[in-house]
Formats: C-alpha cells, sequence, structure tokens
C-alpha cells in the first residue's frame, strides 16, 4: 500500500504580523496534487493542523476543505490533533469528518478503540493504524489511569505513560497479515528541531525514547518536529516535516510530504517530494549599500543591518526591502562591552544615566538628549 505523510501544516500562522493564509491555500493545494499524481491508499497528517487552538473561520475553511481534497483523490484519510490544536474543538468536528468519510482524532477519549483505526485498500490490502494525538501531562496520566497502577507507576514519567499506552494500543499488531502503523504527535529523543516548534512541548519531560514503538510496526508517522528525517528506532519511523518553513528558524528546512510504499512482506520505503508553494524564508546581512543589491522579491526577509544604530534605520531598510519582516541591527556593529562606559546609578541623575545610554549605543541624533530633558522636566513637575 501507498501512504501519503504530512504533517504540521499550522494554518493560520502570523509571521512577525504577516498573515500567511494566501500561502496556506498554495501549499494545501499542492498537497493535494501530490496525492492525485501519486494515488496514496492513505493520507495521514500528524498533527497541528492549525497553529492557534483557537482557528479563525477563514483558517477552519481552509483546513476543511484541504481534509475534503485530500479524501475525494480516493485516499482514506487519517488526521489527529497536535499541541497547538485544540483536541476538544477537532472532535467536535468528528460529525462532519464522518459524514465525509475522513477520520478525525483530535485528543484521548475514554475508550482506546477510539485510537484504532482499521482498513483495505482498492487492492485489497488489509492495515491498522493506532492514532495518537497529542497528549499533555495531565491527559497522559487520565489516559494511563484505566490500568490498576500502583503508587509508583502512578508516579512515572511522561514517557512511562505514552509507552504504556502505545503498548496497550499496540496489541492487534501481533495478529499477522495487516500492514500494523502507528502515528502519534511526539517528540523522540535524539531527534532534530526544526527551529520554530513550541519549545515548551519538546523539552521539560515531553521528550519519549523511540523504543516506545513496537519492533512489529510497518511504519510510524510522526508530527511535530517540523524538519523530514528518519529516528532510529525499532521499526521505520519517521518525521514528514512541515509543508512550509513557518518561522525563520526554519529556513534551511526543505518542505516536503513524505511518500510511502509498505506492505506486511516488504520494508517501508520512504521518499520526500518536496512542496514549493510557499514563500522561502531568507536571512540577508549587509550595509544600506549592500542591501540595495539584495534581489529576493519572493521571499520573506530577515535583515541584520550594518550600520550604527539611529533613528528611522528599521524605515530605510523596510524601504529598500518592502518583504523584511524583522529588522535587527548585526551584533558585530554592537559595541563591545570592554568598551562601553557602563553607567552605574548610584548618585547619577537621569539625564546622567540617559546620556551614557546614547554613548553606549553610538547614537548622536540631534535633539534626542533635548527631548529627554523636556520630558523628564514635565513629568517631574507634574509629580
Amino acid at each position: 500500500m501507498r501512504i501519503l505523510h504530512t504533517s504540521d501544516w499550522h494554518v493560520g500562522k502570523v509571521l512577525k504580523g504577516r498573515t500567511r493564509h494566501e500561502e496556506h491555500i498554495r501549499v494545501l493545494a499542492q498537497v493535494v496534487e501530490i496525492a492525485k499524481t501519486e494515488r496514496p491508499d492513505l493520507v495521514i497528517v500528524a498533527g497541528d493542523l492549525y497553529d492557534t487552538a483557537a482557528p479563525t473561520a477563514e483558517s477552519t475553511r481552509v483546513v476543511t476543505r484541504a481534509l475534503s481534497a485530500l479524501q475525494r483523490t480516493g485516499a482514506q484519510v487519517v488526521a489527529i490533533g497536535g499541541n497547538h490544536d485544540n483536541g476538544a474543538a477537532l472532535d467536535a468536528l468528528r460529525p462532519w469528518a464522518e459524514a465525509a468519510g475522513i477520520v478525525l482524532r483530535g485528543s484521548f477519549r475514554e475508550k482506546l478503540d477510539d485510537l484504532l483505526v482499521a482498513g483495505t485498500t482498492a487492492g485489497g490490502e488489509r492495515w491498522r493504524l493506532v492514532a495518537v494525538p497529542f497528549l499533555s501531562q495531565r491527559y497522559a496520566i487520565r489516559a494511563a489511569e484505566m490500568y490498576d497502577l500502583s503508587g509508583a507507576e502512578a508516579n512515572q514519567t511522561y514517557a512511562d505513560h505514552v509507552a504504556r499506552l502505545i503498548e496497550k494500543l499496540s496489541e492487534p499488531f501481533a495478529r499477522p497479515g495487516v500492514v500494523n502503523l502507528l502515528t502519534a504527535h511526539l517528540t523522540i529523543v535524539g531527534a532534530a528541531a526544526g527551529g520554530g516548534e513550541r519549545e515548551a512541548h519538546t523539552i521539560m519531560g515531553y521528550a519519549v525514547p523511540a523504543t516506545v514503538f513496537p519492533k512489529n510496526t510497518h511504519y510510524v508517522a510522526l508530527g511535530h518536529l517540523h524538519r523530514a528525517q528518519s529516528v532510529i528506532a525499532p521499526c521505520p519511523t519517521r518525521y514528514c516535516g512541515s509543508p512550509l518553513a513557518v518561522d525563520f528558524g526554519e529556513e534551511e528546512n526543505v518542505p516536503s510530504v513524505a511518500i510511502v510504499d509498505v506492505a506486511t512482506d516488504k520494508a517501508a520505503r520512504v521518499r520526500d517530494v518536496p512542496v514549493s508553494a510557499a514563500r522561502a524564508l531568507r536571512t540577508v546581512r549587509g550595509t544600506l549599500d549592500q542591501l540595495t543589491k539584495v534581489n529576493l522579491p519572493d521571499a520573506w526577509l530577515r535583515v541584520f543591518v550594518r550600520e550604527t544604530p539611529r533613528v528611522g534605520l528599521r524605515e530605510d531598510v523596510q524601504e529598500l526591502l518592502p518583504n523584511a519582516l524583522e529588522v535587527r541591527i548585526d551584533p558585530e556593529m554592537m559595541p563591545s562591552k570592554a568598551g562601553e562606559r557602563m553607567a552605574q546609578r548610584a548618585g547619577r541623575s537621569p539625564r546622567e544615566l540617559f546620556g551614557d545610554y546614547l554613548d553606549s549605543r553610538g547614537n548622536a541624533e540631534d535633539g534626542v538628549r533635548e527631548l529627554f530633558d523636556e520630558l523628564y522636566d514635565e513629568v517631574s513637575s507634574a509629580s
């Protein structure tokens, strides 16, 4: 059977104040075109459909239309909730999803078999999929409460609870003749972050060892980390990455989806298909004169400008590069701490302290000191 594995759409993402709504429409349209070309039997969306737990109506329309379009290619579509998604809100869409022939699992429910999905391809090959949406620390413990746990077991780590849950869900994998699949929204120990993930959910006890996956699993489709990569595990395990770079920390990533060919008697073969519909994210450095030669009209830019800090510098850069979403002074242009005259607060007036601050930043703009004096006198008089 053939699987299209995608994840981390982050629909509704706003980058430095700029909406990426149109980019998401183009990106997901390209994912649908890939599905039409590759003809997968199963599409797995491994979490973070949205960038926020309170998506706008426009974002919901983009996601539901994309899922419907993927289902119309002839594939079975299964989507799970990620840490950015509102699991309960996704579950509220389940009546719509079921009517559309889509399997949606936003959050953990009391019945374990709700997370086990089964199907048969057009060619008659049977498959079963354990679908594990993102579990917070609290819900991981709730999921484990179905067992008769000792006090010590109840106080085990997040990874222990997730391992126990996956072990229980994958018990049917012992029966032969079916392609065993698993999808989850997790951080795996040793995997490389893409750069734009929510840090609190990639560290601080949320990392899980790859040994939680049963060795009789034919393919594990992961979401959460935005860089496409395979993971060393007892079975074939992969992050497909995000189909677009969501932040400047991901500008070196190659957005893609994964196409997986797998059978009960054949090892999973994975290839990445690039997704190029989104604008690239690029970082550029230079003086104003050097920046005039930058020719990246279709990219969102982060600019490190090599000029002395002054009022209006940001506006000058953005006039040269309208797609500059972030403008910073190049750290090399900042005075070294050894050369700074550090203002000592004790015994110094506010005027002296402000003057030292301007000197330390190399700001010689006319009138700034006089304006501070006027404002300070006005505030002092009022108090």
